[in-house]
Formats: structure tokens, C-alpha cells, sequence
């Protein structure tokens, strides 16, 4: 199971998800279903997937009503089959309808995540560490991250902040490796360094400019041999650039540490889930008696 999230690192995009549906109010629901009828949710999984987001998913309705009750039968991480519970929650039922969406959209969006990123963690069996990028949905990096983890893949830096990665533009604007890595390291000492190589004479540069890490950026797999043979352990050695499932059990033979894969959170399609609400009618007024 992967690390808890703190509610307090999406409080904030729940409430502003809330916001953009509802608005000034449910119009629909608010015309439709009194405000005492009560109701049980069940969501249901469709298609087999790999949990990730109940927690979010329960933020979202007990943001909009403290009085609705969230309980999950999974865990994130967890595999679920077709037809699998995975959670129930209960209370008004306006406020289960009025949530239902957004929840969804959450549980939804990170479910699909942790699959695809569990597909490629299963080629890769053992072989290579799978990498997730920068590529994410604004706003939701934390939470993307977060899905990947729990598919069982290891996070890249969280953004530009945390991590130097020297890129084809960086090289061209500093004038070459040996250059962009000088000046990474009097910037930002003590971080390890990461170079990206496009070719076998990038590659060369980078151990001679002493990098950290090497990634070896969309060069054919025989270049991608002959650069490992060249590095030697001098370096780890990152895989990137038109990675698909497919390709995961090859490049994982190809003896590099690990390889990142834009795809985990920029192609992922939505899981299948479903959320069924059932409601039971307002107890009837008690006439006075006469």
C-alpha cells in the first residue's frame, strides 16, 4: 500500500472542484429530491482496475455535507475485479448527487493511472524501475504522483524545484555538457546531477563532465547498448522517449537502472467505475392527534 496522502495537500483542489460544478447550487437535484430523503452509494468497479483516490473521493462529499458517511472496502493500490465494491457512502441523498461527479472524476482519473502504471511495472517485472515525468494535468501533479505510486512505479522529481535534469536547450544555451554541468553544480550544490544524451557523443560528454545520471533520450535501442557498455556503472542510466508497453521487456534487457515514461500519466484513460444510489423515502409526518 502506498503512503497516505495528507488530506491537506488536496483539500484545495477538492474545493475547487466542487466549485466549478456546483456553483451557486445543483439545480437539477435542488428541484428534484427532498431535502430528507436519505441514500446509500455504492461504487462499483466495471472493468478491472488498480485503486487510487478513495481518500479523495471521501474528501469531496464530506466537504459538501459533514453528514455523509464514506466507507471503503478497498485500498489504494489494491486490484479490483469487475464487479468489485470498492466503497459505500450514505446520507443525503441530494448530497450524494449533487458529489457524485466530481468523486467520480477524482477516483476515476487516478484509478486510470495506477492501472496503466501497474501494466508496465508487470512487463518491467523487476527488471528496470519504471519513472513517471513532468507530464501531468495542472494542478493535479501531487495527485497524479500520488496514482503512480500507488500502481507501483517510483515518482521523477516533483518538479523543477527538487532535482537538476540538463536538458537539449540547457546544453545549447550554456554552450555544451561540460558548461551546463559546471554550472549546475555551483548552483545547485550538493544535488546530483542529471544529463540528457541524445547521441552516443552527448553520452561521452556527460561522464567526462562527471554527471550523476545519464539519460539516454529517444537513441535506438543498439545505441542504447553500446551506451551502457561506454558508462559502465560510472553513472545510472535512464531510459526516455517513445516508451510504450510494448517496448518495456526489451528495454528492460538493455541494463539501464531505470526508464521514464511520459504515457503513465499523460495517456491514461479513465478507469470504469460507477457510482449506483439507491434512496429510502422521507418517513411520513405524523398527523397531529385530534
Amino acid at each position: 500500500m502506498p503512503d497516505r496522502l495528507d488530506p491537506a495537500v488536496y483539500g484545495d483542489l477538492v474545493r475547487r472542484a466542487l466549485a466549478e460544478d456546483v456553483g451557486a447550487g445543483d439545480l437539477t437535484t435542488r428541484a428534484i429530491v427532498p431535502a430528507d430523503l436519505v441514500g446509500l452509494g455504492t461504487f462499483v468497479v466495471n472493468r478491472p482496475c488498480v485503486v487510487a483516490g478513495l481518500d479523495v473521493a471521501r474528501a469531496v462529499f464530506t466537504e459538501l455535507d459533514a453528514a455523509v458517511s464514506f466507507t471503503a472496502s478497498a485500498r489504494d493500490g489494491d486490484r479490483a475485479e469487475a464487479n468489485a465494491v470498492i466503497a459505500t457512502v450514505s446520507g443525503p441523498a441530494a448530497a450524494l448527487l449533487t458529489a457524485e461527479r466530481t468523486a467520480l472524476n477524482f477516483l476515476q482519473r487516478l484509478s486510470g493511472i495506477a492501472t496503466l502504471t501497474r501494466q508496465f511495472v508487470d512487463a518491467a517485472a523487476g527488471a528496470i524501475t519504471i519513472l513517471d515525468t513532468r507530464k501531468t494535468t495542472p494542478t493535479l501533479r501531487v495527485l497524479e504522483k500520488y496514482a503512480v505510486r500507488c500502481g507501483g512505479a517510483t515518482n521523477h522529481r516533483a518538479g523543477l524545484f527538487d532535482a537538476v535534469l540538463i536538458k537539449d536547450n540547457h546544453i545549447r544555451i550554456a554552450g555544451g555538457v561540460a558548461a551546463a554541468v559546471a554550472r549546475a553544480r555551483a548552483g545547485a550544490p550538493g544535488l546530483p546531477v542529471e544529463v540528457e544524451a541524445q547521441s552516443l557523443t552527448h553520452v561521452e560528454d556527460a561522464l567526462d563532465a562527471g554527471a550523476d545520471v545519464i539519460m539516454l533520450d529517444n537513441l535506438p535501442d543498439g545505441a542504447m547498448r553500446e551506451a551502457v557498455r561506454q558508462i559502465n556503472g560510472r553513472a545510472r542510466i535512464e531510459i526516455s522517449g517513445g516508451v510504450t508497453l510494448a517496448r518495456i521487456p526489451a528495454l528492460a534487457a538493455i541494463g539501464a537502472d531505470t526508464v521514464s515514461v511520459g504515457a503513465l500519466t499523460h495517456s491514461a484513460s479513465a478507469a470504469d467505475i460507477s457510482l449506483d444510489i439507491e434512496c429510502s423515502s422521507p418517513s411520513p409526518k405524523t398527523s397531529p392527534a385530534r
